[in-house]
């Protein structure tokens, strides 16, 4: 009887947490299905090799796509996490390993100062740190705001999985000799790796949908460069990226570019849903 017992409250819970992850993905999915539904028309050859170009393009029925604004997100992302990895795993190996200095205390303030910042507050610090002084706006000082944005996640991540690795590990390698610093460089954070995998997975999904900071930043740009697959045409201009890019098609006055802002929000999903899934495979990869 006792044992009929704890199997029907054991079904009970399950069924329970079956019931709540239901509840949570459901939103999910409806929000999915929608942006699908009004922008998969919009998805095209022309959405990525055409450039947005001007309105007249749009009252000529001339082909028009947001080529400038994928690329431009690739790039602009891709050098953010770039600058953000080392700065953000190094603050995440001081509030770990190093836990009795001084400033131990002022970092992890600091870190989650910036955490609980808007992300237009952090644009708006490199406007005026980077934009104003050089006279122009840049793909470049996109990536440094996205940059800021992902700093405190991924210092946060990495002092969590830091400290899942068990204190033996360090041990063992200071018990040999080992300096410090070699200790936590070779043997935690190889043991550490999946999270910081994670980590810098979910820095870069919270930074790809900022659209504010790139606002005060890149600031924008509807035709590609003369060079388009050369990461400094995005770099070193006003560059376009695809959350700023929807915001501006969603309050457009013409359908076609609504249309075209709901195909940007697949992509977006996409493109994050792609470096998740690629992230994963390479930490499958070296795990074995």
């Amino acid at each position: 009887m006792n044992l009929k017992r704890r199997y029907l409250r054991d079904r009970l819970m399950l069924g329970l947490v079956i019931l709540a992850s239901l509840i949570v993905l459901t939103p999910l999915l409806i929000l999915i299905w929608y942006v699908i539904s009004q922008g998969l028309s919009a998805i095209s050859i022309d959405f990525f090799t055409e450039d947005l170009g001007s309105p007249t393009r749009v009252q000529l029925g001339q082909p028009t796509g947001l080529a400038q604004a994928v690329m431009g997100t690739l790039v602009i992302d891709l050098t953010a996490l770039l600058v953000a990895l080392p700065i953000g795993i190094g603050a995440g190996i001081m509030l770990a390993e190093y836990r009795e200095h001084p400033l131990n205390g002022l970092l992890r303030t600091l870190n989650d100062t910036m955490n609980g910042m808007p992300a237009i507050l952090k644009g708006m610090l490199i406007f005026a740190l980077v934009v104003k002084p050089s006279g122009t706006f840049s793909g470049f000082a996109g990536a440094l705001a996205l940059a800021i944005v992902m700093l405190p996640i991924i210092a946060r991540a990495t002092e969590g999985a830091l400290g899942l690795v068990p204190w033996s590990i360090r041990e063992a390698g200071l018990a040999l000799g080992i300096p410090r610093w070699r200790v936590i460089m070779a043997t935690v954070l190889p043991v550490a790796r999946p999270g910081l995998v994670t980590g810098a997975l979910i820095a870069f999904a919270r930074a790809a949908g900022e659209a504010a900071p790139l606002l005060l930043t890149s600031l924008g740009n509807n035709f590609l460069p003369r060079q388009p697959w050369n990461p400094l045409e995005y770099l070193t201009k006003a560059a376009d990226t695809l959350p700023q890019r929807l915001y501006s098609l969603a309050v457009s006055p013409y359908r076609e570019w609504h249309a075209m802002g709901w195909a940007a929000g697949i992509v977006l999903i996409a493109l994050v849903i792609v470096v998740f899934f690629v992230g994963r495979l390479l930490l499958r990869g070296s795990e074995r």
